[in-house]
């Protein structure tokens, strides 16, 4: 075997501080697709087939220490998690063996042979191994299957079978991963598919996500184009087939080579931008065309770096890969190995750096939903000013009593049931269209309901009675979303590519003889569109409280914030969802429970096929994605509790699903219905669900 100092070349590196190329080696034999292995200190990678190779990185020296005890070619390899004892196991197509390397270097200095631990033998062709965080368990991918090798004492290890490929899917295992906080599995697959899996009591490896890495990265780039952060050539990054070149196919699918924890808590928020590290639970993915840090609360792409951005790097097209972060100076070691070939280098990755470079700028004005400064002169706002004067007091006094129920129905009637569902509905009749939207008033004397008629009508709540009709004549297209707004001060809604700020006033003196002549009025104060005049498919604004934002979504999947303060567009959120959002809807609390004022700017967005998303208006950035429940050809409807600790969303299984907000997997699944749940609500003064399904049916729910 060559002299160590004969293997390995030092790199003077890159002078970009994202990545440097430390050493470079070169194997007799190619050990692409071979899982390589860092820890803190340690790289490992095996040489000559069957011998493992561990080189320290902190040794000037470059001495190796070389581990033999397979007797046929190492095929994968990873360290534990402890530093006393380090641990690392191999795996090849005849054993499992677990090293440990104190002991091996204890063996080499007394002139002995060092020997481990054999696990497993003859479960096939092992292609990555994941130690869970304490070091007790060992998983091991063989094939399109996963055993988990049980290590209570080192002379007996029992090994179980978990998942399968009836479960997972058809393509082989790469690489899988354990996060410990979220308690969840993540598993790469070589046709570029994340498969994540809740690994808490009770869930029984249930699946939270499948997850396209392609497609990640095409919306992180796209993202990146239209918030102006790189220009459109960079669309090169992508793959396709017909610039593909020979030995070049690899980019189509983004095989995961590898999965490592990225632990973005070691760097200063300061060096992330908007994104924050102090919540923020993320994995380096190791592909053969780059390197990408993926968010498993969100499920993007928050940063990628691309290995033929970099001219003074060896490798382009990587086979295999290894990655660590280092706590002493807050970077990450990456072992690469080329796709063809024998060269393996070692990277030097400044992750701070890599994700400042890459992030969305934030917003150069501050939002927020609760309203932070005075209404000015020239808002469309100001007219609600006499309003605001003289209802603030009532208004909180009568906020949100859960008392009554209401739901608009496709035979163009809206009911309104009493909270438990018992007795007979009160009927609202008058549409000649499907009722799409109903809205109760803040004061609860009055109930808004719009249809696909095109006309908009205010009842009274008390008798059933027509207040104000809005004729199909004011609108060009019919209404798709309507609500009071700015505590009833005014009527919001939305037709084709605008929505309308409207103030109103309702007569409420009754004369029988002039009963059938309307003395309610309502007056067009203002009209905005989203950028681009898209047809609008949602908005939202908060009613309970006084706020200047508005939330709207289009046909081109994006979310749009409008400052009525300011009587323009405030931002734009692109690529919101995979298809355009069918539903927003904000956290707006309710009079019987307290939230931080800060927890008003959450708000959800759902749409067919993507799950429902966890927005912040502060950072304008997705915080976490649910996406357990199926809904893929009916827009299902999603709600905010009073408490705003909890998300209810119906689906077309016959379910409805409760999420809690710190986790990506529900936490409750309702049964029961006999048809797609269509809508969900919460009740604002006690702990209940309803829930309504696509065949005419309402149902209620009680927290145990």
């Amino acid at each position: 075997m060559e002299n160590p100092q004969d293997i390995f070349s030092s790199n003077g590196g890159c002078l970009i501080d994202i990545v440097i190329e430390k050493y470079l080696v070169e194997s007799k034999e190619s050990v692409s697709h071979v899982q390589l292995a860092c820890s803190m200190q340690d790289c490992a990678f095996p040489l000559d087939g069957t011998e493992l190779c561990i080189w320290n990185t902190e040794d000037p020296s470059h001495q190796l220490l070389i581990l033999r005890g397979h007797h046929q070619p190492i095929t994968a390899m990873a360290f534990g998690n402890k530093v006393n004892p380090l641990l690392i196991c191999s795996a090849s197509l005849d054993y499992v063996i677990m090293w440990n390397l104190e002991e091996c270097r204890e063996k080499v200095l007394q002139g002995l042979v060092p020997r481990g631990t054999v696990m497993g033998s003859l479960l096939g062709k092992v292609l990555c191994l994941q130690l869970s965080p304490d070091d007790h368990v060992v998983a091991v991918c063989a094939g399109n299957k996963i055993f988990m090798l049980d290590i209570e004492v080192w002379d007996h290890c029992t090994g179980s079978l978990i998942y399968s490929s009836s479960v997972l899917s058809a393509y082989p295992l790469l690489s899988l991963f354990i996060d410990a906080e979220s308690r969840q599995l993540v598993t790469g697959c070589a046709d570029g598919q994340l498969w994540i899996f809740s690994l808490m009591d009770g869930h029984h490896y249930r699946r939270v996500a499948r997850v396209d890495l392609r497609k990640k990265t095409e919306t992180f780039s796209t993202r990146r184009v239209k918030s102006g952060l790189c220009s459109q050539p960079e669309e090169s990054h992508l793959p396709s087939t017909s610039a593909l070149g020979k030995g070049e196919q690899v980019e189509v699918t983004f095989p995961v080579l590898r999965l490592a924890p990225c632990d973005l808590s070691l760097i200063p928020n300061s060096a992330c931008g908007c994104l924050s590290s102090e919540n923020t639970q993320c994995v380096w993915i190791g592909s053969s065309v780059g390197l990408f840090v993926f968010n498993l609360a969100n499920l993007e792409v928050e940063a990628a770096l691309y290995y033929k951005d970099f001219q003074s790097l060896s490798i382009l097209l990587a086979g295999s890969c290894a990655l660590r972060n280092r706590t002493a100076d807050r970077k990450a070691l990456c072992l690469l190995a080329s796709l063809f070939g024998g060269k393996i280098a070692v990277l030097e990755i400044n992750p701070a750096a890599l994700v400042r470079a890459q992030q969305c700028p934030s917003v150069g004005q501050s939002l927020s939903v609760p309203a932070s400064f005075c209404v000015l002169p020239t808002s469309p706002l100001y007219l609600g000013i006499a309003k605001e004067k003289s209802t603030k007091a009532a208004s909180q006094q009568r906020c949100g009593d859960g008392q009554w129920l209401a739901c608009g129905l496709a035979n163009h009637l809206s009911l309104v049931f009493d909270a438990s569902l018992t007795g007979t509905p009160a009927v609202f009749s008058g549409h000649d269209g499907a009722v799409n939207a109903v809205c109760w008033s803040q004061d609860r004397r009055w109930l808004l309901s719009a249809a696909q008629d095109g006309t908009l009508r205010v009842w009274s709540a008390r008798g059933a009675e027509l207040a104000l009709l809005l004729g199909k004549d004011m609108f060009s297209k019919p209404i798709q979303s309507a609500q009071f707004y700015y505590i009833d001060a005014f009527i919001l809604l939305s037709s084709g590519p605008e929505f309308q700020l409207l103030k109103y006033h309702i007569d409420t003196c009754k004369d029988e003889i002039k009963r059938y002549k309307q003395k309610s009025k309502s007056k067009l104060i203002c009209r905005l569109s989203m950028t681009g005049a898209v047809d609008m498919t949602s908005l939202s604004a908060v009613n309970d409280f006084y706020s200047h934002i508005v939330l709207t979504a289009g046909r081109n999947r994006t979310v749009e914030v409008f400052d009525l303060n300011a009587g323009c567009s405030a931002a734009v959120i692109a690529e919101a969802h995979s298809r355009p959002v069918h539903q927003i809807c904000q956290n707006k609390g309710s009079s019987f429970t307290t939230q931080q004022p800060q927890a008003y700017n959450l708000f959800l967005t759902t749409a067919i096929g993507d799950g429902m998303r966890l927005w912040d208006l502060r950072t304008l950035r997705c915080e976490r994605h649910f996406e357990g429940h199926p809904t893929r050809g009916y827009p299902c409807g999603i709600a905010f509790s009073p408490c705003g600790r909890f998300a209810a969303c119906g689906a077309e299984d016959r379910h409805a699903y409760v999420y809690e907000m710190g986790s990506s997997t529900y936490s409750h699944r309702l049964a029961g219905h006999t048809d797609t749940v269509t809508g969900v609500a919460f009740n604002p003064s006690a702990p209940q669900l309803a829930t309504a399904t696509l065949d005419g049916k309402l149902q209620l729910f009680l927290t145990e």
